[in-house]
Formats: structure tokens, C-alpha cells, sequence
């Protein structure tokens, strides 16, 4: 949030912003239930919205006549349907809340978790994983290489930008495409090394895919997720006071250096941990925290609580057209996100040049 969106924030009327925002939640809470019933409804075994309710029902020990009596159903939404549609709805929302933190942060709303070096170390660390068969941490080893490259990727991006006790803004950008660049050649040379099999999973893997997601993951990003997403909304009001400049907001009374190496450590967690098990997830910690603020202003509390919805709806509807588009496919859902973020935040980027002259 520039100083400019903080005047504005304070000359719009409270009661308008607060009705257009109840409206927004409204329209995003209803495609969401559509969109969850939707994705657990389709695919190559079509069950009805009705079974679906009942069998949920069933399961917190309700009785419905609606609840499936095929067992190939009850074990199709239970194994494969309902982990995967609460992993999409999971990571959709994490994403986009890191996109939100990295935004308040660098006060650019052009800015996005990639840009610490998370997903391109994630990249570099479960693709060694895979070629070169380590089997450390069991079932369990991409993961958490992945989320460990990430890790150590972000805090190399950061304490090369910490000097003399502040945080260099312009260096832990620069770092950030440095620790960048190194792992994308990294991850060229892993997989020349690595056979067929190992090059078409890494690739697979580097697109992202929510395929193949299982209630004990989803419990993990659950855990991470979700605590590292209600720090982040805890600290919302003081990201609105850094907005106004470090030099104010330090006078009045925010701990600005402490913040920003907390925000990292939450981005890191928020992207990593969604990372390690559905790959790179590209667009969606940039495209949705940005048209949240388009539409309801730059306050941080409201941004971020509307961000974890719009994530997750995006993503849910993503992978719906990921198991749906093709039949019997089931396309990389890193690979739409990026084939329609593009376009469509190349789109905003015209329309606010056009009306704004660009962003301050």
C-alpha cells in the first residue's frame, strides 16, 4: 500500500467500503460452495450434488437417505475427491496470502512470494530428491526437500539483505533474482543428469498438480498453512502503518525490522508448504491479493481475509478445469493458472495505467 492508497483509504467513506466489501465477500463465499460441490461432483465418475451432502452428513453421524449406497462412491469422495478439493481450496488460500504479506512488505502490490527465492528453491531441492533417489524422510522426501530448499533459499535471500541491522529493500530484491537464476540453472543441470522418468516427474512437478493429494498432507498444509496465514492477519494493522513509510511507522510504535523478518518467515512458510506437495502454483499470490485491492482498497485485515477466499476459489475452479478440460487427463494446474493470470493481470496492469498512469 502506497501513501497515496492510504489517503485514500481515509477519505473514502467507512460505510461504502465496508457494503462493498459484505457484497464481494457474499459473491465470493457463493462461487466457492458452487465451486467446491462442482469439483467433487465431476469427473470421470459423475456423482450428484445430493450424495455428495449425504455422504458428508453420514460421516458426522447424521443419517440422510440422499448418502451413497455404492461403495466405489463413498471411496471415490473420500480417497480421491474430497483431499484433493480441500488441497486446492488450502494451498489456493496460502498462496494468495503470501502474495498479500510480500505486497505489504515491499510496499508494491506488483510484488509476489517468487520473489524470496521460495518456489525456485523448493524446485531445485525436490527435483534432486527425485534424481538422485533419496529416500531420507521416506514417502515423505520430496515434500520435504522441497519445502527445505525453499526454506533456505528465502533466509539466504534475506540475510544477505540484512545490514547493519535494517533490511536493504533493493538488495533482497536483487538477491532474490540472483538465488533465482541459480536455481533455475541448478534444476537445468539436476535434470540432465537425471533419466527420462526422473526429467517427465520434475517437469510434472515444476507445473504443479494437485493430483494424488492425501488426507495426511492435507492435515500438514492445514497446520502450517492456516497458522502461518492468522499471523499474517494479526499483523495486518501494523502492515497498514508501514505503508505510511518505515520512518513513520517506527514512530508510531511499529518494530519495523522485527515485522519484515516475521512477514519472510510467514511467506516462507505460506509458499513452501504448499509448494512441497503440489509443485509450482504460478499467479496466484500475484493476480488475487491485487484485484482485492482493485476492488476493496488497500486496508490489510480486510485484503488479506477476502485474499484467503478469492485463493481459494481460483484454485478450486483451476483444478476443476485441470481433471476437466481433457478427458481422462489431468493437466498441470500451474500450467492454467499461468495461461490465464497472464493475460488476465497484463489486462489490469493496462487498465490502471490507463486510468492512474501507472502505479506510485
Amino acid at each position: 500500500m502506497t501513501r497515496t492508497e492510504a489517503a485514500t483509504l481515509k477519505a473514502q467513506p467507512s460505510s461504502a467500503r465496508y457494503g462493498r466489501g459484505t457484497v464481494v465477500i457474499a459473491v465470493t463465499v457463493v462461487l466457492l460452495a458452487v465451486g467446491t460441490v462442482l469439483s467433487a461432483s465431476l469427473g470421470q465418475l459423475p456423482i450428484g450434488p445430493a450424495e455428495i451432502v449425504g455422504s458428508i452428513m453420514r460421516a458426522v453421524g447424521i443419517d440422510n437417505p440422499a448418502a451413497p449406497v455404492d461403495r466405489l462412491i463413498e471411496q471415490t469422495l473420500w480417497q480421491i475427491r474430497f483431499p484433493r478439493v480441500v488441497m486446492s481450496l488450502l494451498v489456493g488460500a496460502t498462496l494468495a496470502v503470501a502474495g498479500g504479506v510480500m505486497q505489504a512488505i515491499f510496499g508494491n502490490p506488483l510484488a509476489e512470494p517468487g520473489v524470496v527465492g521460495v518456489s525456485s528453491g523448493a524446485a531445485l531441492g525436490a527435483s534432486a530428491a527425485i534424481t538422485f533417489g533419496l529416500s531420507a524422510f521416506g514417502s515423505w522426501t520430496v515434500a520435504a526437500f522441497a519445502f527445505l530448499g525453499g526454506l533456505v533459499a528465502t533466509l539466504i535471500v534475506y540475510g544477505t539483505a540484512r545490514a547493519q541491522g535494517r533490511t536493504e529493500i533493493v538488495t533482497l530484491l536483487l538477491t532474490g533474482i540472483a538465488i533465482n537464476a541459480f536455481a533455475g540453472a541448478g534444476l537445468a543441470l539436476i535434470m540432465f543428469l537425471g533419466d527420462t522418468q526422473s526429467r517427465e516427474q520434475i517437469m510434472f512437478w515444476q507445473l504443479g498438480s494437485i493430483n494424488g493429494s492425501r488426507w495426511n498432507e492435507v492435515l500438514v498444509v492445514a497446520v502450517v498453512g492456516l497458522a502461518a496465514a492468522a499471523i499474517a492477519i494479526r499483523l495486518a494493522p501494523q502492515y497498514d502503518l508501514l505503508a505510511l513509510g518505515d520512518r513513520t511507522a517506527a514512530h508510531l510504535g511499529v518494530k519495523v525490522e522485527r515485522l519484515r523478518i516475521l512477514s519472510v518467515v510467514v511467506v516462507a512458510l505460506l509458499t513452501g508448504v504448499g509448494v512441497a506437495f503440489v509443485g509450482i502454483i504460478a499467479f496466484v499470490g500475484l493476480v488475487v491479493p491485487h484485484l482485492v485491492r482493485m476492488i476493496l482498497g488497500p486496508a490489510h485485515r480486510r485484503l488479506l481475509l477476502v485474499s484467503v477466499l478469492g485463493g481459494a476459489t481460483l484454485l478450486v475452479y483451476a483444478d476443476l478445469l485441470a481433471r476437466t478440460l481433457v478427458a481422462a487427463s489431468d493437466l498441470p494446474i500451474g500450467m492454467l493458472t499461468s495461461i490465464v493470470g497472464g493475460p488476465f493481470f497484463y489486462w489490469l496492469i493496462r487498465r490502471n495505467r490507463r486510468k492512474a498512469g501507472g502505479w506510485a
